[in-house]
């Protein structure tokens, strides 16, 4: 059997996807593992671009199926015990791997192990919390918007309720158990509601500082700002509706004033 599979959903995002999938081959684990990349229809050469490397799969799904449903037909396809969900936009030092695989060992009560998120110049990332709801949402916001705390906090192990899908490594048996990603989320909030199932079966996620990915985010974001916001926004109305769905109508009027509904 597999130790890993590293399942990463692409879309025009090729530099992207060839820094990542460099990182992986320049020192890859010692584990034994596996490389998916499903494609949502990249209009940029990105299948290209991974055919380079001849042990990678390449998913073509034909159509922008999104996120969660794009990694949930990586999942399908691949056979190993454990696996990391992987952003395009992150870069994978050496040893990484080995070591996120070795933390979600320790315990066998730990089903979900994330690591530390940085960008390119090193500043961290937020990239844990609690359950999405109206006021911890205030507190996540109110957080990341002051680096000195982000950087504290980050180096700080933790027991949060989810941790960010750019780079999550689960159990097989435990995403399985939960019918993998809800595919209703098309983009933004999957992590955290996929977090909030396997927590619910009494299984634990942890937020390790020890390991680094390095995380390149917002390319996508400013590659189409406007489509990228109506998808977080459909994302935070699907996940209210179905995690908090008594502040529905008051989130659906917050949006309308502000001309997002």
């Amino acid at each position: 059997m597999i130790d890993v599979a590293m399942v990463i959903v692409s879309y025009n995002a090729r530099a992207d996807l060839e820094r990542c999938l460099e990182s992986l081959h320049a020192s890859p684990p010692s584990a034994s593992h596996e490389i998916i990349v499903v494609d949502n229809q990249s209009s940029d050469g990105s299948v290209d671009a991974a055919t380079k490397w001849p042990d990678v799969r390449i998913i073509q799904t034909g159509a922008n199926l999104g996120f969660a449903r794009a990694t949930n037909i990586g999942i399908r396809a691949s056979s190993a015990t454990n696996l990391l969900l992987l952003n395009s936009d992150t870069v994978v030092p050496a040893g990484a791997i080995d070591r996120l695989l070795a933390e979600l060992h320790r315990d066998a009560d730990v089903a979900v192990v994330g690591p530390r998120l940085v960008d390119g110049a090193g500043r961290a990332e937020l990239s844990y919390g609690r359950m999405i709801g109206p006021f911890n949402e205030l507190r996540q916001k109110f957080l990341t918007r002051r680096p000195a705390l982000v950087e504290r906090l980050t180096r700080q192990r933790h027991a949060p309720d989810w941790v960010s899908g750019a780079c999550l490594l689960v159990r097989r048996a435990d995403a399985e158990a939960v019918g993998l990603l809800d595919e209703r989320f098309f983009m933004y909030t999957e992590d955290v509601d996929f977090c909030a199932a396997i927590k619910a079966r009494g299984r634990r996620i942890v937020f390790t500082p020890e390991i680094e990915i390095v995380h390149l985010r917002g390319r996508s974001v400013s590659a189409a700002p406007a489509a990228t916001a109506a998808a977080y926004r459909r994302s935070q109305v699907a996940f209210y509706e179905k995690h908090r769905p008594g502040w529905v109508p008051l989130l659906k009027l917050y949006l309308k004033l502000r001309g997002q509904a």
